[in-house]
C-alpha cells in the first residue's frame, strides 16, 4: 500500500489552501504542474504530493473521456509510478558494478590460489612419470591383479596419472 493511500485512510479529511472545481473541464492541475509531474514528483514535499494525490482523486471522479491527456498521465504516474515502495532497488549501471566486483573477487581468489601454490613444497618423487612407469613394470612382473588390472591380457593400463 502506498504512503499516500495509507495517509488518506488514516488521517481525517483536511482542506488545503488550493482547491479545485470538479465541474470544470480543465483544472488548476492541468497547467504546468501535471505536464511534468514525473520530473518534479521527487522534489515535492510530502504535503504537496498528498495534495496533488487528493486533487487527482477528485479529478478521476469525472468522466474519463473529459480528462486531458496530462491528467490521465499524472493519475497513472501517481498510482503506479516508480516512487515510494515501487522505487527501483538498483539504479542504472548497477549490473556493471556487480560484474566488476565479482570479477575482482574471482581474480583475488585466483591470486591467493597461485600464491599458495607457489609456496607449496614440490610433489613427492613417487609422482614423477619415471617412477610411475617403474611401478607399472614391477606390478606386471609380480602378476598383480591379473583379471582386470595391469597384468591382465591385452591391458594397456598404467600407474601414470
Amino acid at each position: 500500500m502506498s504512503i499516500l493511500r495509507l495517509r488518506s485512510a488514516i488521517a481525517p479529511a483536511r482542506r488545503f489552501a488550493s482547491t479545485i472545481s470538479v465541474q470544470s473541464t480543465s483544472s488548476n492541475l492541468s497547467g504546468g504542474s501535471l505536464g511534468n509531474i514525473e520530473a518534479s514528483w521527487k522534489g515535492l514535499s510530502s504535503e504537496n504530493q498528498y495534495e496533488i494525490y487528493q486533487q487527482l482523486e477528485q479529478i478521476q471522479k469525472k468522466d474519463w473521456k473529459e480528462l486531458t491527456i496530462d491528467e490521465k498521465k499524472a493519475a497513472y504516474f501517481v498510482a503506479f509510478g516508480p516512487h515510494g515502495p515501487r522505487t527501483p532497488v538498483s539504479e542504472k549501471g548497477h549490473g556493471m558494478k556487480v560484474f566488476a566486483g565479482t570479477l575482482a573477487a574471482v581474480g583475488a581468489a585466483y591470486g591467493v590460489f597461485l600464491f599458495a601454490r607457489s609456496q607449496a613444497p614440490p610433489p613427492p618423487h613417487t609422482m614423477t612419470p619415471e617412477y610411475q612407469d617403474q611401478m607399472t613394470e614391477y606390478m606386471k612382473s609380480q602378476n598383480m591383479n591379473p583379471i582386470s588390472g595391469v597384468s591382465a591380457e591385452g591391458s594397456t593400463k598404467s600407474m601414470r596419472q
